[in-house]
């Protein structure tokens, strides 16, 4: 276990196994045309995802809804930052069914920004998207990536009562680096959040997935990493996705470490050994990155 995380100081460039090419260039253009003329957001975008290219050529996306501007300023993430993000889209819970149903998807993801502007966190608004989603494509499934709400309880089932198939909230990092990280977070107040929907699922008989993501290379030590993943497990989340923390820009936190393929496997065997129902794990894994094969395997 001693050898999960391997520090290399002296790899100026990432190594091999983080180089993805850009192509398709021409089926990005034409799915961010689209969005744009619905006046939608992907994360795939705004966080730089290095996987864009492929998941747009496949025809998936993200969707970040509550607007593109963030109340919080976490350290890993490029999404724009403001104190006052402005009044919600009305349409956007219609136009991001539209968009869906014309992407002919199968599995949607939604996700958002916080909004710790707003008194009910966006649950509503969230909630609002399930819907209209479900009614466009009653045969797809929907994945919910949410923000924490501030830890309130009814954002979290009013989320959960709308129906989505896979309730996700991601912990990002281990306990110690969250003032660094996640200084606006808690790390309890996350695990919270996911037993809740885990316990909330099963009383009232809601047939939610429960699961949660995190990064690795911003410096946790391999047992915080393990003790992350049974904090999970006891907080009774069925699925986990592990991925390499990318600076996406200068003004966000360096990379401390790159982590390599092998240990991500280890990871994964480790926690398939705590009875998770699926572990997606590898360098370049995002928590919504195959999202549809992670809840088919799971």
């Amino acid at each position: 276990m001693d050898a999960l995380i391997q520090l290399n100081p002296a790899a100026p460039r990432l190594p091999a196994w983080l180089r993805k090419p850009r192509r398709h260039s021409d089926s990005v253009h034409r799915l961010q045309s689209e969005l744009r003329r619905l006046k939608l957001h992907t994360v795939c975008e705004s966080a730089r995802c290095p996987n864009m290219h492929e998941c747009f050529h496949r025809g998936t996306a993200t969707f970040m809804i509550l607007g593109n501007l963030c109340t919080r300023g976490c350290g890993f993430c490029s999404v724009p930052k403001s104190r006052h993000p402005g009044a919600l889209d009305p349409e956007e819970p219609a136009n991001v069914a539209r968009m869906a149903a014309a992407m002919r998807l199968r599995h949607v993801v939604i996700t958002s920004v916080n909004r710790d502007d707003l008194p009910d966190g966006g649950s509503e608004h969230f909630s609002a998207t399930v819907r209209a989603v479900r009614a466009a494509l009653p045969e797809a499934r929907i994945e919910v990536l949410t923000p924490d709400f501030q830890g309130d309880r009814m954002a979290v089932a009013r989320v959960l009562d709308a129906g989505p198939h896979i309730f996700n909230h991601n912990m990002e990092t281990v306990a110690r680096l969250y003032r660094r990280v996640r200084p606006q977070a808690d790390y309890r107040q996350s695990l919270d959040v996911l037993t809740f929907a885990k316990r909330y699922r099963d009383t009232c008989m809601k047939n939610a997935l429960v699961k949660s993501g995190a990064m690795l290379g911003l410096g946790e030590t391999p047992e915080e990493v393990y003790q992350l993943m049974r904090d999970l497990r006891a907080g009774g989340v069925d699925i986990v996705t592990l991925g390499q923390y990318l600076q996406p820009t200068r003004q966000n936190l360096p990379v401390a470490e790159f982590v390599s393929p092998a240990n991500f496997d280890a990871c994964r065997e480790f926690g398939l050994s705590l009875g998770f129902k699926m572990v997606f794990s590898g360098p370049l894994v995002r928590s919504s990155y195959m999202a549809d094969m992670v809840a088919d395997q799971a």
